[in-house]
């Protein structure tokens, strides 16, 4: 995932897509905060019911 939004040659930090969930969990505000789940061992997912 990591290479398909920053392409290949650059080099990411692997926490890098947590810092930006958090900015994004910020952003959305405590009205959104189960838009974004973690998904242990996965990721993250999206919600269908916000």
């Amino acid at each position: 995932m990591l290479d398909q939004v920053w392409g290949g040659n650059v080099y990411v930090e692997e926490r890098t897509v947590d810092v930006h969930i958090r900015r994004l969990r910020k952003a959305l505000g405590d009205a959104y905060e189960n838009l974004v789940q973690t998904v242990r061992g996965t990721g993250y997912r999206f919600s269908t019911k916000a």
